[in-house]
């Protein structure tokens, strides 16, 4: 029995296939196959001249790759004929395809395994271990958004409080529901649970968008082909909250509550809002603001100004202004924006030399009430919200109203009633649309006709 390994002796240089040939004069077994594996025929050539020179080449990187192969095929095909088996062409093909193409049948096998595996899981998952899976993936930031971009920390814990909720719902149903059960019936009963609740509208809204969002993605993956959560009459309806925001008068109320009758947590809390107001900023990036964040730049250009020594002429100067701005990228949104730093937000970066400390967002809506209210905000104004399914009026003191988020709201009014650009304002805010933009300035109707009248002539 003998496993013979050669090339065709015409061949000197180049690339050349390696043949073997199986002989057993035993089983009457004669087989010339070609093996697949190729060997640059000067060096096998070489390597045939002596047992140095063979056992020089197998020890390099390229022979032992290649003699691997080889001694696992006569192995392999030794055993066969040991066992008696008088094997036939299609035979030897196998075991030597099987020596040589072993790592490309192992991924072949893996993935088949992956695949059935995958197929396995498809059949094993329901809504409740898609969403628990889910809500993991965009912590770990295995599952990002739409955007390309990982999760903001805010927006996990949004939407883990709506698959809070979804699950509250199957307890208080005493049933798991699955991804074919996400039907106009289950919407109508989901909603009803909620509205009970008291949640208002918008709080509704977010858990219907979100539990749509999820089956979206469930079905997108194969897991289910429920199409009955795309009905139209099965939305998440939002309406525009009345939230307020704050004059210059305010601010400057608020600004003027004498420093030695606020706690050092109250101080903080005023000048960090404050710095909220002038960047129209999310307290995710207000509220977290570095010393790098900070810039300085000088700009320069050149103006005809009257020639005191001739009369009737200009001479030109150069001009320069020192210009400080503050670059932040949105958290939620992974915008950049580059906004310039401002008289009064300058004053209170000063104050900390650019380093502000970071300030728990829970105490900032607690501190800023009661300043609101020591400066004397406190005249009631008129709320309409919906909650429950049911639409009521309340009057509120305006500071009990006052929260992080109203800083963003009267940075971006205020530069409205300024007269600056809408397209302007976005650059800041880092508003997608001017619609967006819109529902979110909340100058009043009072304000509004101000504006015009300062604006237009035509109303004089």
């Amino acid at each position: 029995m003998a496993c013979n390994f050669y090339i065709k002796k015409n061949i000197k240089t180049g690339l050349a296939p390696i043949f073997v040939r199986v002989r057993s004069r035993i089983l009457g077994t004669d087989i010339k196959l070609s093996t697949r594996i190729e060997v640059d025929a000067r060096r096998w050539n070489g390597a045939q001249s002596s047992a140095n020179a063979l056992a020089n080449f197998r020890a390099t990187p390229d022979g032992e790759e290649i003699f691997t192969k080889l001694d696992a095929i006569e192995k392999a095909i030794n055993f066969q004929l040991d066992q008696g088996v008088n094997l036939a062409n299609e035979q030897a093909r196998e075991i030597i395809d099987s020596v040589v193409f072993a790592e490309e049948l192992a991924k072949k096998k893996a993935a088949e395994e992956e695949a059935r595996r995958k197929e396995e899981e498809a059949k094993k998952m329901n809504l409740n271990r898609f969403i628990d899976e889910y809500l993991r993936d965009i912590k770990n930031g295995r599952r990002q958004s739409d955007r390309g971009k990982a999760f903001a920390p805010a927006t996990i814990v949004a939407i883990t409080q709506t698959m809070t909720q979804f699950k509250g719902f199957q307890k208080a149903k005493k049933r798991q529901y699955n991804f074919d059960d996400i039907d106009l019936e289950f919407y109508k009963d989901y909603t009803a649970y909620l509205n009970k609740r008291n949640y208002s509208i918008n709080s509704v809204g977010k858990c219907i968008k979100q539990l749509k969002t999820i089956m979206s993605l469930a079905e997108a993956e194969g897991y289910h082909h429920n199409a009955k959560y795309k009905d139209k009459r099965f939305k998440g309806t939002r309406v525009d909250v009345d939230s307020i925001y704050l004059t210059r008068e305010e601010l400057e109320k608020i600004m003027a509550v004498p420093s030695d009758t606020l706690s050092p947590g109250k101080q903080l809390a005023r000048d960090i809002f404050m710095i909220g107001v002038w960047t129209a900023q999310r307290v995710s990036d207000y509220n977290n603001l570095q010393p790098e964040d900070f810039h300085t730049t000088t700009k320069r250009w050149i103006e005809d100004i009257p020639d005191p020594e001739h009369p009737g002429q200009t001479t030109a100067v150069i001009k320069t202004k020192e210009i400080t701005y503050v670059d932040i990228r949105q958290q939620k949104t992974g915008a950049k924006v580059s906004i310039p730093c401002s008289t009064e937000l300058k004053a209170i970066l000063e104050k900390y030399n650019y380093n502000i400390p970071h300030l728990p967002d829970q105490d900032i809506n607690r501190y800023i009430k009661e300043i609101g209210r020591l400066a004397g905000i406190t005249e009631e104004v008129e709320i309409e919200s919906t909650k429950g399914g049911k639409s009521t009026l309340e009057r509120i003191p305006k500071n009990q109203l006052i929260h992080s988020h109203t800083a963003r709201r009267t940075g971006a009014t205020l530069m409205y009633l300024a007269g600056i650009d809408i397209y302007d304002i976005m650059k800041v805010t880092g508003h997608a649309s001017p619609e967006i933009l819109k529902k979110y300035i909340k100058a009043d109707s009072l304000d509004v006709a101000e504006k015009l009248s300062d604006k237009y002539d035509y109303f004089d």
